[in-house]
């Protein structure tokens, strides 16, 4: 998985972001092509149940779209453990597929990243929008609340000046649909 830097890097678009979990050697901006970040995952672990599904962030394939996010360099020597425990987290479900596409961060350059399978049952793209904040207002599961999982992925995003207007406006629909 080598791009025009060196070691293993992967693409942080939701959660990665602000707790990536793996030893981090330097940190870029980075935008890929061609994909968008979506609620379009229903999260029956991490952000809500099977009784009571939360939503997450995946990668969705969309034409002439671009997703910015955080390419992380992976600690030189860790990178076994860093994929492995990736797969744990990302893969706990079959509804993301483990890929290497090309990002742009500071030059072109090769990335892990976890996208969406379509095809899948958890895979429920095209929300509207007020619909995903009803849903994420009330969820929960095994990582914490569905919200807390938005506020955090969308105030980062802010923070690195890379923000996501659909974000920012399920984050203020579910704090009022919140009452905080």
């Amino acid at each position: 998985m080598r791009g025009t830097g060196e070691g293993l890097w992967v693409f942080g678009y939701g959660s990665l972001i602000w707790d990536p979990g793996f030893p981090v050697a330097e940190r870029r901006i980075a935008r890929l092509h061609g994909w968008h970040r979506s609620f379009c995952m229903r999260s029956i672990h991490h952000r809500g149940t099977a009784e009571a599904p939360g939503l997450v962030l995946a990668l969705d394939a969309a034409e002439g779209a671009h997703c910015d996010g955080v390419a992380f360099r992976v600690r030189e020597g860790a990178e076994g453990d860093t994929i492995a425990q990736l797969r744990e987290r990302e893969l706990i479900s079959s509804a993301y597929l483990e890929t290497r596409l090309m990002a742009e961060a500071e030059g072109a350059r090769e990335v892990l990243a976890y996208v969406i399978d379509p095809g899948h049952v958890q895979y429920c793209g095209g929300l509207p929008l007020e619909e995903q904040a009803r849903i994420i207002a009330l969820a929960e599961g095994g990582r914490g609340t569905n919200r807390d999982y938005l506020w955090n992925t969308a105030a980062h995003l802010e923070e690195l000046g890379i923000g996501d207007a659909d974000l920012s406006w399920l984050s203020a629909r579910v704090r009022a649909l919140c009452g905080t």
